[in-house]
């Protein structure tokens, strides 16, 4: 189901299909530094965590993170959306992009469009953004989408703290 389109994107629900596509994200090198290992190795890995993670989350909270592809042909670039978490008193945002689509404007378009439908159709009033402290493309994304930083916190499960960005609606 197509959630939003931009000028190059189409942004969709994951699904089955695409757990090729999801388990190779989340293997990417970058992905396991930044984001953390969710310990996918396979396809069958992926389908299990689309649908306890991410089909869940459209199911509970009516958003969550949204499948990226270019429309000119129907290329999965990387997925960006929302995410409710336990340790948060606001949903956040979160993307992540194959790193041979970087530095191609795709987080940008795909992320400025998600926090639009997140103020108009979702009538969010506080989004939030956590990235790993030594992310400077994030941390630079974050900034051009106009979330500011609030300080250091501690993400269950990971090692060292995070940064906290936020922008009021």
């Amino acid at each position: 189901m197509t959630v939003l389109t931009t000028e190059r994107l189409s942004l969709r629900q994951v699904c089955a299909a695409d757990a090729e596509f999801i388990r190779e994200l989340l293997n990417e090198p970058a992905f396991l530094q930044n984001i953390g290992d969710r310990g996918v190795r396979s396809p069958e890995d992926a389908a299990r965590y689309i649908e306890d993670r991410m089909c869940a989350s459209y199911r509970e909270h009516g958003f969550g993170l949204y499948l990226v592809e270019r429309k000119a042909d129907v290329v999965a670039v990387g997925i960006c959306g929302f995410v409710r978490r336990d340790f948060l008193e606001d949903v956040d945002i979160g993307f992540a992009f194959l790193e041979r689509y970087w530095s191609q404007g795709y987080a940008f378009e795909a992320a400025s469009a998600v926090m639009e439908y997140g103020r108009t159709a979702l009538g969010l009033r506080r989004i939030l953004a956590i990235t790993a402290a030594e992310n400077p493309a994030s941390i630079r994304l974050l900034g051009k989408l106009g979330l500011h930083f609030e300080g250091m916190i501690v993400v269950p499960g990971t090692p060292a703290p995070s940064r906290l960005f936020q922008l009021e609606a």
